[in-house]
């Protein structure tokens, strides 16, 4: 049986629906209101013979009437989206703090079937919907370990197809729905214009901004046509850092000309896009704010910018506070206030979450947040919930999630994204494809690829000394990759770099490169593929790279 809203939420709704359902009182200003029997839908949908007399709304048009019944205690919940350990103790956050929301970790999502039942367990625990996250980019930031393996944005930015991007995304989206997840943080927004980047680099979708836009904008209709909230990340651009906000406070010198050119145009496309959240970024960019206050808690970059600027009316979601990023300057209850008088909507993983809602509470009884900034967040987060169908209908089919995930349908999108995302980069003298020649693999996944390799019918030497071919793999070896291709001579080496193709850089002296932007099986596998000829190589570089520029890459033949 499904938990009860308040009541005074209850009547707010009714009288949205006009007298046939008014008639209560509303709650207490600052405490939690007595519980209601959530059979009756917030969306304005209620039971019983009431329903037939209710004249159909504007979708959301209840949510001003439920917003002012509700607590301030309530509102202040709505903020936060923590972490958590277990299910008891992200029960007693949604029972003591009202959250509007939890982020899920591998140490929640152990199966499919486990998952939903958590997700259902959660949600019939709130009195309103919650928001149930992950960080599932695809790629090399994933959460959970059951869904469909994917390359990741470089490799999606190397096949130039948005349709590409957007099938990644509603599989993943669909996966994740199906365990009771409805909003990821993902995609990634940032233009990765520096090669040293520590915290970016193969999560975005490259260095051309109208690629990136492109991708970015499928990646969104992907993952929202599956009923998940998609959050593009992190404004106002990451891409250009050698410093990672996890570990530390980064600087960003572009000007307000650079940005425009380089970081603006795919947050400009999530908007446009519809992009139910953006996440802020955790980074000072003086040429935005000459305050030197981080963009989470800079009202100049996210009020005067996102929401001003770029007319930006979603949610906007704070990085996670316990980054250091956000907490360089204050504790967790000053950077929670600041953040949400910045113009942050939802306040992601506070390091304290008794301390942050305290300081928040406290802040907006004594005026420091106004009344009206905590409605107009707790406005638009009710207003995402009700557009991906929570009120409507948050429970998981605990029964089916194991046969939702990892679908037959669902690993032939990802191979054939793999596959079309491989890039040749070099060809020297036409070494490849690989036909009639022994080869020896070296580096990481090297047994992953020499079994590819023989399943497509290749000799595979244990040793250099007895092959034709060394074939090289890499991993963000960066400089050190030239001594490995030494190491290999005066055998013809391939290189292909399984990281960042800027691993191509150093490959002088490589008969051959190649980038696959992934490690993983599905990438292994098209690797395979394209050097020995049963795929054609179509990727294009998203980045510079090799010494070759955005849009580089060679094919067998004509595609």
């Amino acid at each position: 049986m499904r938990a009860p809203r308040s009541l005074a939420l209850l009547t707010a709704v009714a009288a949205a629906l006009g007298p046939s359902l008014a008639g209560c009182s509303g709650g207490a200003e600052d405490e939690a209101a007595p519980r209601a029997d959530r059979t009756a839908s917030a969306a304005g949908r209620p039971s019983g013979a009431a329903a037939s007399r209710t004249p159909a709304r504007p979708q959301g048009s209840w949510i001003p009437g439920f917003v002012a019944a509700m607590s301030v205690r309530e509102k202040v919940g709505q903020l936060f989206v923590p972490a958590f350990p277990d299910a008891e103790s992200a029960k007693e956050m949604v029972e003591r703090y009202h959250v509007g929301g939890l982020i899920y970790f591998p140490r929640n999502l152990r199966s499919p079937r486990q998952t939903a039942a958590l997700s259902n367990e959660l949600q019939q625990a709130s009195k309103i919907p919650l928001l149930l996250a992950v960080d599932e980019e695809q790629g090399t930031v994933t959460r959970a370990p059951f869904t469909t393996r994917f390359p990741g944005n470089m490799a999606l930015g190397a096949t130039g197809r948005p349709d590409d991007a957007r099938a990644a995304a509603q599989v993943t989206g669909s996966e994740l729905r199906a365990v009771g997840i409805n909003q990821n943080f993902a995609p990634v927004a940032d233009v990765n214009v520096n090669p040293a980047n520590p915290v970016i680099g193969v999560r975005s979708f490259g260095a051309d901004p109208a690629l990136v836009s492109r991708m970015l904008a499928a990646a969104v209709a992907g993952y929202q046509a599956a009923g998940v909230a998609a959050t593009a990340k992190h404004f106002p651009g990451h891409g250009d850092t050698d410093t990672d906000s996890h570990t530390g406070l980064p600087v960003i010198e572009h000007s307000r000309a650079t940005w425009e050119r380089v970081d603006a145009p795919p947050f400009r496309a999530a908007v446009a896009a519809g992009a139910d959240a953006i996440m802020t970024a955790h980074i000072v960019v003086p040429g935005l704010d000459k305050s030197g206050a981080p963009a989470t808690l800079s009202r100049t970059v996210l009020t005067g910018l996102l929401r001003g600027s770029l007319g930006y009316r979603g949610v906007i979601v704070t990085d996670s506070l316990q980054m250091e990023g956000a907490m360089v300057r204050y504790g967790p209850g000053e950077t929670a206030v600041r953040a949400v008088n910045a113009g942050a909507d939802q306040l992601l993983m506070p390091p304290s979450l008794p301390a942050a809602y305290d300081a928040v509470l406290s802040a907006v009884r004594d005026g420091r947040i106004p009344r009206k900034r905590l409605d107009e967040a707790v406005t638009r987060i009710l207003q995402m919930k009700e557009r991906r169908g929570l009120f409507r209908g948050v429970e998981a089919d605990e029964a089916r999630a194991d046969a939702a995930v990892r679908t037959a349908a669902g690993r032939a999108t990802a191979q054939r994204i793999a596959e079309h995302s491989i890039t040749l980069v070099t060809n020297d003298g036409g070494l490849l494809p690989l036909k009639n020649k022994t080869v020896h693999v070296t580096g990481p996944k090297s047994a992953a690829l020499a079994a590819a390799l023989r399943g497509q019918g290749v000799r595979v030497a244990d040793s250099p000394r007895a092959a034709d071919v060394a074939v090289l793999t890499t991993v963000d070896a960066g400089k050190a990759t030239a001594a490995k291709v030494r190491e290999l001579r005066p055998k013809p080496v391939v290189v292909a770099a399984l990281g960042r193709p800027y691993d191509l850089d150093s490959a002088r002296g490589a008969a051959a490169t190649l980038a696959a932007y992934s490690t993983a099986a599905v990438s292994v596998r098209a690797l395979a593929k394209v050097l020995t000829g049963a795929v054609n190589p179509t990727g294009r570089l998203p980045v510079k790279a090799g010494g070759h520029p955005i849009g580089h890459g060679l094919s067998y033949r004509s595609a």
